[in-house]
């Protein structure tokens, strides 16, 4: 009987621990759910996102760009056409974000070509970056840890710190590490790694400001790497609510696209 009393109590525990790992599963996914709701509206909207080059302290590059959002009624993921509005060689090239595959269209040659969200667009601005999306339908979270960090405003923050694994393979970055605010959710650090391992950037998302209801980080520095003195800046400006047509978010709709 003694021997039965101290299985159980084995099985016991270690179904107790199954059920906390699981359970904190599910709060890191609700967490991260909740990051994306302060990023993101929850409406069709769109944004001016300006992006700016710097080695060593001294710009070297920049690029505007118009972005146009909608979510998929089907699984809550966005949907993005990004018109490119400076510098003046790229005017008006458009990039088409529907699921996960990505278009990239030259009205120079009236083609449309499929690009990979892990391709750099400006410095350490990849694709993916620019585009708008949900990391909670295409990353599994788990609870790493609470810790206190210092955020890009250089203020101390008590953080959860989540561990993000690729549910599928084509999205922009194998694995993340995201710190977000305990008090408020606000993503405040994320580190981007590779699938071997190595870091390829560091971001902090800043100056919150009160946009579209609710308080967004409107600028993004992100920091290569290997060379910290290479850094690219991205502010997002512009907000507003309006109709994006499901006709702009069709590959077969880019070459009449007329921005307003």
């Amino acid at each position: 009987m003694k021997n039965l009393s101290t299985l159980f109590a084995f099985t016991f525990l270690a179904l107790l621990g199954i059920a906390n790992a699981q359970s904190a599963d599910i709060n890191a996914q609700e967490i991260l759910a909740a990051s994306d709701a302060v990023r993101n509206p929850d409406f069709p909207f769109g944004l001016t996102t300006t992006l700016t080059e710097y080695r060593n302290g001294k710009q070297t590059d920049s690029s505007t760009l118009a972005v146009y959002s909608k979510a998929d009624n089907s699984n809550g993921q966005f949907r993005n056409l990004i018109r490119f509005v400076a510098p003046a060689r790229d005017a008006n090239k458009l990039m088409l974000k529907s699921g996960n595959d990505l278009w990239f269209y030259d009205p120079a040659n009236k083609a449309s070509i499929r690009i990979s969200p892990q391709q750099r667009l400006l410095g350490q601005a990849a694709n993916g970056d620019v585009v708008t999306v949900n990391l909670a339908k295409d990353y599994q979270a788990t609870l790493a840890s609470e810790e206190e960090i210092r955020d890009g405003e250089r203020q101390t923050r008590l953080c959860y710190k989540l561990a993000l694994a690729a549910i599928t393979a084509d999205v922009t970055y194998h694995h993340i590490e995201l710190w977000i605010d305990v008090k408020n959710k606000h993503p405040l650090k994320a580190r981007y790694y590779t699938e071997s391992g190595r870091l390829l950037k560091t971001a902090y998302f800043r100056h919150y400001q009160q946009q579209l209801g609710q308080d967004r980080p409107t600028e993004t520095v992100i920091i290569d790497g290997l060379d910290p003195n290479w850094v690219t800046v991205m502010q997002l400006s512009d907000y507003a609510k309006r109709d994006v047509p499901d006709a702009w978010l069709q590959r077969d709709y880019l070459p009449r696209f007329k921005p307003e």
